[in-house]
């Protein structure tokens, strides 16, 4: 069982950037799917992007362009670079790893 772990989330302006990381206690090179999901408050879990083992990438129609998802095998970490944030994109961020329990999740918050 592999352990995730989210960082990288905190308080931004509108248009700011954050880039998140979630780190696994194990290997991932045999995961095939990870990603992320974002809940809001009172709204269910969504998904935000995922990347395969072999690069092959989604996005959520509401983030494409904005945001890019890549993983690291060697370093077994998952970056979620995000830019141009908007107020709707505040949420709790989880990462996801296929198989795996969710990590703990890191609080997005875009505000002026």
């Amino acid at each position: 069982q592999v352990q995730l772990v989210e960082s990288g989330g905190g308080l931004v302006q509108p248009g700011g950037s954050l880039r998140l990381s979630c780190a696994a206690s194990g290997s991932i090179f045999s995961i095939n799917a990870m990603g992320w999901f974002r809940q809001a408050p009172g709204k269910q879990r969504r998904l935000v992007a995922t990347i395969t083992s072999g690069g092959n990438t989604i996005y959520a129609d509401s983030v494409k362009g904005r945001f890019t998802i890549s993983r690291d095998n060697a370093k077994n970490t998952v970056y979620l670079q995000m830019n141009s944030l908007k107020p709707e994109d505040t949420a709790v961020y989880y990462c996801y790893a296929e198989g795996e329990d969710w990590g703990q999740g890191t609080q997005v918050t875009v505000s002026s």
